[in-house]
């Protein structure tokens, strides 16, 4: 297929097709898992040639692996880019990321509530490195402006937040890093390409745990990172040098889970906006954080950026903390799990899910309340959904 051609199709489109119109091997209707460790050839000159670049093909499946490639075509794809880089988890693309372009005397400005083991990178492991990392409050772009003024090598933004779902401003904080010649990466997890487009915002790497919504189906670890040609090139030599090389077989369930993408999302982000309304409602509920919501204090720069709000909202029944432990063990239709973005409805609070490596104190600083629970909304009938969680509130 003419690469304009998919390039112009829409996301659904692209979902099913991006990187993926063969023809395959055997004459396969789908990509291959092509399992093979190493990879043979007849003669020392085309080998050579395949090594040092001169021609495609692949080596080592370390370094790449054809079903791999294609996820890593369709992902940079579905986001506008121009290339990508598979990994074995999220964690493990973040951390290469980071590892990749940063030394010692640079200096990332970021946010106070990332993703907990992003947050764990940010203020114990660059440290160690002599890496600086400033960490700033979420929602205020101007304080963030100024720390980027002040000297900034790469700008990493979160957007919507795990697990209070803050919203920052993409577009304007892209501008200012680029003024000051720094990298923007974003995790753009939570939104997925169907959501949003962060490097249509300026972004220039996006970030991925392809565990959660784009693999959907709770059943395989994989991380990508798609953006900038020759900033992935350095994180894909990082990768084939630090090892952490994501297997043909969770490529495979990827792609595949990818195929009904644009369809979940739909589903994911109508059912979390009925269930954020009705929560909302709730007398014993005493806060509801999702970005669909008109009151939420991002909702307008959300609107802006985003084609859909999500499938994950939080919220804080009323009382103390044995309120939520009572909520959480009388739901039916929801895994307590830690885990998001899956067919099924799975909950749970930041102290065992996206913040369990963060103490209590640590935790609060970066404004997240102990008593609140993450909701992350399956594609079950919402009337169902709605009705359990009013049964388990009931309990309170």
């Amino acid at each position: 297929m003419d690469p304009k051609k998919m390039s112009a199709a829409g996301l659904d489109t692209q979902a099913v097709w991006a990187g993926e119109t063969g023809p395959f091997p055997f004459g396969a209707a789908v990509m291959p898992i092509v399992s093979a460790a190493t990879f043979a050839y007849e003669d020392l000159t085309t080998w050579q040639s395949v090594a040092t670049g001169g021609s495609a093909g692949h080596i080592y499946s370390r370094n790449s692996n054809p079903t791999v490639a294609v996820l890593e075509d369709k992902i940079a794809a579905l986001d506008g880019v121009e290339a990508a880089a598979a990994f074995s988890t999220g964690m493990a693309a973040i951390s290469s990321t980071l590892f990749a372009l940063l030394s010692p005397g640079d200096r990332v400005v970021s946010t106070k509530d990332t993703y907990g083991g992003t947050n764990v990178l940010f203020e114990h492991f660059l440290p160690r490195f002599s890496i600086e990392a400033t960490l700033c409050e979420t929602t205020d772009a101007s304080a963030i402006e100024r720390e980027i003024a002040r000297g900034c090598k790469l700008l990493y933004l979160e957007t919507p937040t795990n697990p209070t779902l803050k919203i920052v401003d993409i577009e304007r904080l892209a501008r200012a890093a680029k003024a000051h010649g720094a990298i923007v990466v974003a995790d753009n997890t939570f939104a997925t390409p169907i959501n949003q487009s962060p490097a249509a915002l300026g972004v220039d790497l996006i970030l991925y745990s392809a565990t959660k919504f784009i693999a959907g189906h709770s059943d395989v670890l994989a991380g990508l990172v798609s953006g900038r040609k020759d900033l992935v090139k350095q994180i894909h030599h990082f990768r084939e040098i630090a090892g952490a090389t994501l297997h043909a077989d969770a490529a495979y369930a990827v792609l595949r889970g990818m195929k009904t993408l644009a369809l979940r999302m739909a589903r994911h982000n109508s059912n979390a906006q009925a269930i954020a309304e009705h929560l909302s409602r709730h007398p014993k509920v005493t806060g509801v954080y999702y970005p669909g919501l008109p009151t939420h204090a991002g909702h307008d720069i959300a609107k802006r950026q985003m084609r859909g709000f999500g499938g994950v909202l939080s919220f804080t029944p009323r009382g103390p903390f044995s309120a939520i432990k009572t909520v959480l063990e009388r739901l039916e239709f929801a895994q307590l799990a830690a885990h998001l973005g899956g067919v099924a409805t799975t909950a749970g609070p930041p102290a065992v899910t996206s913040h369990v490596e963060l103490t209590a104190a640590e935790r609060a600083r970066a404004g997240i309340p102990e008593t609140l629970i993450r909701y992350s909304v399956g594609i079950e009938d919402p009337a169902d959904l709605c009705a359990d969680l009013d049964q388990a509130l009931s309990a309170i």
